[in-house]
């Protein structure tokens, strides 16, 4: 192969076969293929990179999400599906797929990029960095506290028309956070059925305020697993009465799997001292377009200040320069300024403090953050207001 291979965008009706080959092998998925797609691909962007003969060496698919950031949505390019054919590994393959995926996203009106990475260095090479983890914790079931149900609360199985709610229950919940997923738009179409085994809802005068869904596993011996794949609940009461609802399997499921959002209502009623990790999936972050980033997010309404730095980004050249951020009413802005800011700062550095995930004099450790001499990196602690972020959805 004399050159690199040149990436393109397209959203056929279906995966062809060779995309399909190629993330098997690169994840090792099941050797059978899935069966056709019976409408075209909506609510993605598929990226091809293909050699001199036209063959596909490497794909990378853009999810138009949205995150939730402080009760405002922030338009999202979530990357999946990154592989690169083994011939063609240590060419820049995955480099030029990502640097066409910003472009076209940046044109489509992203602001932020998130990603579950199976190696963080190529990543981190283009501007992404680890911002959080997604932790499943295994918890014997016999643990969890026996909570009766508040008198106010009726618990009942959730049916496939009680979906809406659930998803109006899930918004309430995480709007105000951080990074989460909306779990709007087209790649989160209300199933027909129940996606888990059972649905366990919690009422308050006929108001939903609390739901699980669980997938049951197989088996009722000392190595069976209660597995809840969504869990939410807007009051103390609601977690209390799910999690006593989940203690009442500890009979024929030993073993409860749970994916807890730090600082929730159920996580504040876990015994997670008793727990240990079964899972871990790092997360990292970027900004597609660093001005609609800051703009468009929500940001704590208390807080007012300004500061100058400099801004480099290798693969998303519109993003660097020199920049005022401005944060006054719970609002910001990114200016361009002429001057020369005695910070400097890192796309790298940049999607760490935008997620909370640290401080300035952290990032200016690690050498994602560069000062003046004599310079305070403090003032860009200003970027990283509003608190840690957190993403919930593998995908």
């Amino acid at each position: 192969m004399a050159r690199c291979p040149s990436p393109s965008a397209n959203s056929p009706p279906t995966t062809s076969p060779t995309a399909w080959q190629l993330g098997r092998l690169a994840f090792g998925s099941d050797p059978q293929p899935p069966p056709p797609a019976t409408a075209p691909a909506s609510g993605l962007t598929r990226y091809g990179a293909f050699d001199e003969r036209g063959r596909l060496v490497g794909k990378a698919v853009d999810l138009h999400h949205e995150q939730w950031w402080h009760d405002r949505t922030v338009r999202a390019a979530d990357v999946g599906g990154v592989a690169v054919a083994p011939e063609a590994r240590d060419r820049g393959v995955a480099r030029a797929l990502l640097a066409a995926l910003l472009r076209g996203a940046h044109d489509r009106g992203a602001a932020v990029s998130a990603l579950f990475p199976t190696l963080t260095a190529p990543y981190r090479a283009c501007g992404w960095e680890v911002a959080g983890v997604l932790r499943t914790v295994a918890l014997p079931t016999a643990t969890l506290p026996r909570h009766r149900p508040a008198p106010q609360l009726r618990l009942r199985a959730g049916q496939p028309a009680d979906l809406p709610a659930v998803t109006a229950l899930y918004e309430r919940v995480a709007r105000h956070r951080r990074g989460l997923l909306t779990r709007r738009g087209d790649l989160f179409a209300q199933p027909d059925s129940l996606p888990y085994d059972g649905l366990t809802l919690v009422e308050h005068d006929g108001d939903l305020v609390g739901y699980a869904g669980w997938n049951r596993g197989r088996g009722y011996g000392h190595d069976a697993v209660l597995t809840v794949e969504d869990i939410a609940a807007s009051t103390g009461d609601a977690a209390r009465a799910l999690i006593g609802s989940l203690a009442s399997w500890h009979s024929v499921a030993p073993t409860l799997r749970i994916c807890p959002l730090p600082g929730d209502a159920v996580s504040a009623h876990l015994p997670l001292e008793a727990g240990r990790e079964h899972e871990r999936d790092l997360w990292m972050h970027r900004p597609v377009d660093v001005t609609r980033a800051v703009a468009d997010r929500g940001w704590p309404a208390h807080l007012r200040g300004s500061v100058e730095f400099t801004l480099h980004d290798d693969l998303a050249e519109w993003n660097s320069g020199a920049w005022r951020l401005d944060v006054a009413d719970g609002g910001a802005r990114l200016s361009r300024v002429t001057t020369d800011p005695d910070l400097r700062l890192t796309v790298r550095g940049f999607a760490l403090l935008y997620c909370g995930a640290t401080d300035a004099r952290a990032a200016a450790e690690a050498g994602l953050l560069h000062a003046a001499t004599g310079a305070d990196p403090g003032p860009l602690d200003l970027l990283a207001a509003g608190g840690a972020a957190h993403l919930h959805d593998y995908f």
